[in-house]
């Protein structure tokens, strides 16, 4: 892969930035779905799985194949009816196989803390008395530096598997985040929001802008024991390029639309979830990096 980063060199050095940047998405994740619907706390597992693929445009020897993989422990804890608390702390597991043979990367992330308050929570009648119930919880929250950030983004040998492999930004990051979800009987409305405002790490590097939105769908069947919960949707996410020592690094920005299905089964104090994400429409790199899947699973508990 370093021959990629060879082939690219002129074009990033006219933008004054001396990282290669065109191979691979890293493997961060701000979706945050169905929340558990546990009336107080609750915590839990949670599998994330990414992979991309990249070919350079102008030399297809050239190439990378980044799979990520995350289990982090999350939670959430309410502080009376109108405010709640979600915590997540990663630990990952990327791997990366390219025309230079195997690299991995494993270790803790950046912890992220969201809290957010409950905006409204209303319900009304319709015909035939079906109930409708609506809540908007608004909020935002803060990413701490807790990954590592190793590497000097202005060395000229700095790779783009040495910015992607990173397992924190290095800088402090914001979060605004929002939560939408309406119900009608046992059909539902999930549309749920984060944009993630990244900061100038110590190195001069900063990471794009983040904004995620997805929208899903679901119908409950519920028992006296157990509620299974599928779901469809649709979710865009969107990167703005990085930047070092305030100039953007090319080949850098990034946005997809992504359908998404999964299915939730809650019994007793016990949450079980599974979803895919298939990309609809993508661009990564210009064309040359190519999202294949993405997917997520959880275990929860009520606390």
């Amino acid at each position: 892969m370093k021959k990629i980063c060879s082939a690219v060199i002129v074009l990033i050095m006219a933008s004054n930035s001396f990282a290669c940047s065109i191979c691979g998405c890293g493997g961060g994740n701000s979706y945050m779905g169905l929340i558990p619907g546990f009336k107080n706390h609750f915590i839990g597992v949670r599998y994330h799985y990414a992979e991309f693929y990249t070919q350079l445009a102008n030399n297809p020897t050239q190439f990378s194949h980044n799979f990520y993989n995350t289990v982090e422990l999350w939670g959430g804890y309410n502080i009376g009816k109108k405010f709640r608390l979600i915590a997540t702390i990663p630990y990952y597991f990327n791997k990366q196989i390219d025309d230079d043979g195997l690299m991995k990367k494993n270790g803790i992330g950046d912890v992220t803390i969201i809290g957010q308050y409950q905006i409204f929570h209303s319900y009304s009648l319709l015909p035939q008395e079906k109930i409708v119930e609506q809540q908007l919880w608004l909020g935002g929250g803060i990413k701490m530096a807790t990954g590592s950030f190793g590497i000097n983004p202005n060395d000229s040998t700095t790779t783009v598997a040495d910015i992607n492999a990173q397992l924190g930004t290095g800088s402090t990051d914001f979060i605004v985040s929002g939560l939408y979800n309406l119900k009608v009987q046992r059909f539902g409305l999930n549309i749920s929001g984060n944009y993630k405002i990244n900061t100038v790490n110590t190195s001069g590097y900063k990471y794009g802008n983040k904004l995620n939105v997805n929208a899903l769908a679901y119908y409950r069947f519920n028992s006296k024991q157990t509620t299974v919960v599928p779901n469809a949707g649709i979710g865009y996410e969107s990167v703005a390029g990085n930047k070092l020592n305030g100039n953007k690094v090319n080949f850098t920005g990034s946005h997809a639309t992504l359908a998404i299905a999964g299915i939730e089964y809650s019994f007793s104090n016990i949450a079980l979830g599974f979803n895919a994400q298939l990309p609809i429409e993508q661009n990564f790199a210009e064309g040359q990096t190519t999202m294949h899947i993405k997917a997520m699973a959880h275990i929860s508990f009520a606390l």
